[in-house]
This record gives structure tokens, C-alpha cells and sequence, in this order.
């Protein structure tokens, strides 16, 4: 192996090492990996400028953009509290219909944004029944994991897959996951019964509080309400259509974004910009350059040549392979420095002789995706529901979160199993 391709994997390895430990900022490390691969000669600028995917930072720039302004509007937390007062106060049927609500809402705004929505309400509401928040917590997510497996825009992962596969647009995702996603949930949900209820007694007198909320008093500007949800729903209607109308997820976004900044105001501008996750934004283009470096050396396609060795070229045992292996892998480690370094190795073996790569990149996705419950650290949104929760006194502690996670993990690895063989191997 030439000299280069040797410095390249060695940063790599040592960079996704330091993203593990979480010693230092994962942004940080990412950005000081990617500098290293120009720096160091192993790919040019112009190069490293090439690999990265800006329909995937546009795409996410913008929704964060629709979200933070739909968000200062309080619809989220009267939807929670009017679910909360739907389920009569009572804290078994909140927990579902809280953790329904995460699930709806990641597939549609992206699981680490309805995290970060729904938390605050969640304590609020159980501070109000005087229960643990830890089993709702753990509930929203794995929840918010499963709801994002279901559509493109619903996990970065997804994001990922759908910018580089011009084929699956959003539509595809729908078609393809969101009924296994939805299967996986209504399995998810008596199991979430089964395992949290007894810690989440409360009272009657207690749970008369809950009903005597009044949902209407969050919501603080009905006129930038309609203007948001009006926004949104074109901006969801133009993902649907977006093929059809020849234009990239990410012109979609970021046209509903500045179309409500447009309708908000430049104080609004200011306000929603500050909002946008910078951090997790130059995670990415780190990660895209830190990764062209193992693409310009042959690396990945030493990778992708072993694989095809181990399975024989055969589609079936390939699509299991990259089930399984994303699974197991993205519970350990982010789901997206993997996927980043999964997707050229599965178009790497497109150019080797398997022809249909169509069930590899579901594999992908629902791998990445669904194994990101396996630990606290397996997704972005878990990390952030974590610190989110520690900050409120409650901090859920990893082995805890994976003995919970981790079968349940398994099981919907299990049953995404048998859906790929059945839907498209057999």
C-alpha cells in the first residue's frame, strides 16, 4: 500500500478515535482531520472542495432554519401539552403519545431538531406528575431514531444517502422505509409499556393538573404561526415534487427557509441564523474531507473489493452484510462518520459487478439509522437528549440507556431483516 494511502488511514483512525472518546469537540476534530488530509498533500483544496456535498448542508440549513422560526411560535409545546391532556393526564398513555409525536416529528423535521423541541416539554410535564423523565427520555430517543428511518429529511444518515443517490429521492424514502419504520414503532410501543410503567406512578390529584393546562397559552404568535406552518407545508410539498420540478432537496429547503425569513423580518433573520447548528454543520464538511482522502488513495475501493470477496459479489448476502455491520457499528460510533465512509465503498462496488445497488443503500439506511439506539452515543440526537437531560439533574447513564437500547435495537435489525429479504431479495 503506497505511502499515502498508509498517512490517510492513519489519520482517519486517529481522528474517528478521538470522535469516540469525545475528549474534544467532535467539530473540532473533524475540521483539524480534514485540514490535515489538504495540509499533508493527500488531496488538493480543489479536491477536498469537490467531495463535499453541499446539497446535504443545504438541505439541513434549511429546515433548521423553518424549525427554529416555527418553533418560537410555541406550536410544539401546545401539540405536547394537548397530546398530554388527550391522554387524560395518565402517564402510560402520555409516554405514547409523546413518544409517537417524536417519532412523526423526526420524520418530518429531523429526529435532532424534535429532540430538542420536545425535551423541554417533557420535563415540564413531568415535573407536573412528579415522575421520572428518565423513561420518557429514553422512549423519545429511540423513538425520534425509528420516526427518522422513515423519509429523507428525517436523519443526517438519510440526508447523506439521498444527496448522493440522485435515484432515491424523497418519495423513495417514503415508499421504502417509512413502512418498516412504522411496523418497528407499533411493536416499539408495548414494549415501552411493558418496560417503563411501573416507574412512571403518579396520582389522580396530580394527573387533574396535567388537564387543567391550558395549550392555547403557549402558542405566541398566531400570525407567524400560519406563516410557518403555510411555509412548511409548501417546503414538505416541494420535497415530494422535487424530482418532478428537476431541483435538489436542498434548493427546496433553503427556498422555504429564506421565504419565511422573508416573511419574518430581518429581526427574525438575525434570531433564526443564530439558531442554525453551526457546530454540526463544519462536522460535516470536516467529515466530507477527512473522507476524500480515503477515497483519492483507493482505500475505500480496497475496502469495497474485500467485501465483494467476502459475499461473492451476491446481492442478498451484501444487503445482510451492510444491514448487520451498519447496525452493530453505528451503535458504537456516530451514525454519520460511518455512513460518510460507507457510501463511496457501496458505489465503489457498483463499478465491480453488483448490479443492483438498490437494496444496499436501504440496508445502509436502515442499519445506520435503527442502530443508532443500540448506545447513547450510537446518534447526534441521543448525545443531545443526554446533555439536555443532565442539565435538567437527570443524566442518563450509558449502561443504562444500553440495556434498554441495545436489544431493542436487535429486535428492529431483526425485523428490517426480514422486511429487505422479503421486499427486495426473494
Amino acid at each position: 500500500m503506497e505511502q499515502q494511502a498508509i498517512l490517510a488511514i492513519g489519520i482517519f483512525l486517529v481522528i474517528y478515535a478521538f470522535i469516540i472518546s469525545e475528549k474534544i469537540h467532535r467539530t473540532i476534530v473533524a475540521m483539524i482531520g480534514g485540514v490535515l488530509m489538504v495540509v499533508l498533500g493527500i488531496v488538493d483544496q480543489e479536491t477536498a472542495l469537490h467531495h463535499i456535498d453541499f446539497n446535504t448542508l443545504g438541505l439541513l440549513v434549511g429546515m433548521m432554519i423553518i424549525v427554529s422560526v416555527t418553533a418560537d411560535t410555541g406550536l410544539f409545546k401546545y401539540i405536547a401539552i394537548k397530546a398530554a391532556k388527550l391522554a387524560k393526564g395518565k402517564p402510560v398513555p402520555i409516554l405514547i403519545a409523546l413518544s409517537l409525536i417524536t417519532a412523526v416529528g423526526s420524520a418530518f423535521l429531523d429526529n435532532v431538531t424534535t429532540i430538542l423541541l420536545m425535551v423541554p416539554v417533557t420535563f415540564s410535564i413531568t415535573r407536573q406528575l412528579r415522575v421520572s423523565p428518565l423513561p420518557y427520555m429514553i422512549a423519545q430517543i429511540i423513538a425520534s431514531n425509528v420516526g427518522g428511518t422513515a423519509t429523507l429529511i428525517g436523519d443526517p444518515p438519510n440526508i447523506m444517502i439521498g444527496s448522493a443517490v440522485k435515484e432515491l429521492t424523497f418519495v423513495a424514502f417514503i415508499n421504502n422505509l417509512a413502512p418498516i419504520a412504522a411496523i418497528i414503532m407499533a411493536v416499539y410501543l408495548p414494549l415501552f409499556v411493558l418496560l417503563f410503567r411501573k416507574q412512571i406512578l403518579t396520582t389522580p390529584e396530580l394527573t387533574e393538573s396535567i388537564m387543567k393546562m391550558n395549550e392555547k397559552e403557549f402558542i405566541t404568535d398566531r400570525p407567524m404561526l400560519i406563516k410557518s406552518l403555510s411555509v412548511l407545508g409548501l417546503t414538505i410539498l416541494g420535497f415530494f415534487l422535487h424530482q418532478a420540478l428537476h431541483l435538489e432537496s436542498a434548493t427546496v429547503a433553503l427556498a422555504g427557509a429564506f421565504l419565511l425569513l422573508l416573511l419574518t423580518g430581518e429581526h427574525g433573520m438575525e434570531k433564526a441564523l443564530t439558531k442554525v447548528e453551526w457546530t454540526t454543520i463544519f462536522f460535516f464538511i470536516g467529515l466530507f474531507v477527512l473522507v476524500s482522502g480515503l477515497v483519492e488513495t483507493g482505500v475505500i475501493s480496497r475496502i469495497a473489493a474485500q467485501a465483494l470477496e467476502w459475499t461473492g459479489g451476491d446481492t442478498a448476502a451484501s444487503a445482510m452484510l451492510i444491514l448487520w455491520l451498519s447496525a452493530i457499528a453505528s451503535a458504537f460510533v456516530d451514525n454519520i462518520p460511518f455512513v460518510a465512509t460507507m457510501i463511496p465503498m457501496i458505489q465503489e462496488m457498483g463499478t465491480m459487478g453488483v448490479t443492483n445497488l438498490e437494496p444496499l443503500w436501504w440496508s445502509l439506511a436502515l442499519g445506520a439509522c435503527l442502530g443508532g439506539n443500540g448506545t447513547l452515543i450510537g446518534a447526534s440526537a441521543n448525545l443531545i437528549a443526554a446533555g439536555l437531560s443532565a442539565k435538567e439533574g437527570h443524566p442518563i447513564g450509558f449502561v443504562q440507556f444500553m440495556k434498554i437500547g441495545f436489544p431493542l435495537m436487535l429486535l428492529s435489525i431483526a425485523i428490517a431483516s426480514v422486511y429487505v429479504w422479503l421486499r427486495y431479495l426473494s
